[in-house]
């Protein structure tokens, strides 16, 4: 058995634009401040230490208030603009044809994965969507990871796997659940370091393949 698990936001797809929104949404409403620029936006999201509140709404935990506002505005945005990253829904389509089970991990809620996911018609793909709500710790912990991979009976040694992402909380998490991590520079990262980088999904399945033989 192989097993391929992505990250979303920046792997998959691109949301950077409709999460940027959302943000400045309630820096604008409860706040009182201007907007941010989705480039530093994405690479705030991305940084491996940050304090994301004070970043983005300078202060120093989240309000509730503002988790609030946030979730029910992205709830809409969400679906606005997103966009799968090119070659992604091909690269899926090949993965499901050599009979690959395909899982998402990501440290976004899962109700807006879903509904993300499913908007832009790819939901049905994953046998499984994992978000941070669904586990006490999300990555670089290896609890979303471990939990896909029992859901599908892996057995190290026997079976391959896979976490494909493009930040550093991704390979971290494929280190600490003992599987290959192949960090993508399509997404909101350029560069970064994993046991395969690849700037293109076709090599994706060239890494596959290869394991094979």
């Amino acid at each position: 058995m192989q097993v391929v698990i992505f990250d979303m936001d920046g792997t998959l797809i691109d949301s950077q634009h409709d999460i940027t929104t959302s943000i400045n949404h309630v820096r604008q409403a409860h706040h009182g401040l201007g907007p941010l620029l989705s480039e530093f936006v994405v690479e705030a999201i991305n940084r491996h230490q940050r304090n994301l509140p004070k970043l983005f709404y300078g202060t120093d935990l989240y309000h509730d208030r503002d988790k609030l506002l946030f979730e029910e505005h992205y709830h809409e945005q969400c679906v606005q603009n997103p966009r799968l990253y090119d070659g992604v829904r091909t690269l899926l389509e090949k993965l499901e044809e050599e009979d690959i089970r395909l899982a998402v991990a990501t440290n976004a809620p899962s109700k807006f994965a879903r509904r993300m996911l499913t908007h832009l018609g790819v939901a049905e793909r994953f046998t499984w969507i994992i978000g941070a709500d669904m586990v006490e710790n999300p990555k670089p912990d290896r609890e979303m990871l471990h939990q896909i991979l029992q859901g599908f009976g892996f057995e190290h040694g026997r079976d391959s796997a896979w976490m494909i992402g493009d930040n550093s909380k991704d390979m971290e998490a494929a280190v600490n659940a003992g599987i290959s991590g192949v960090f993508v520079t399509w997404g909101f990262s350029i560069e970064g370091e994993g046991d395969h980088v690849i700037d293109d999904p076709k090599r994706l399945l060239e890494i596959i393949s290869a394991n094979r033989k």
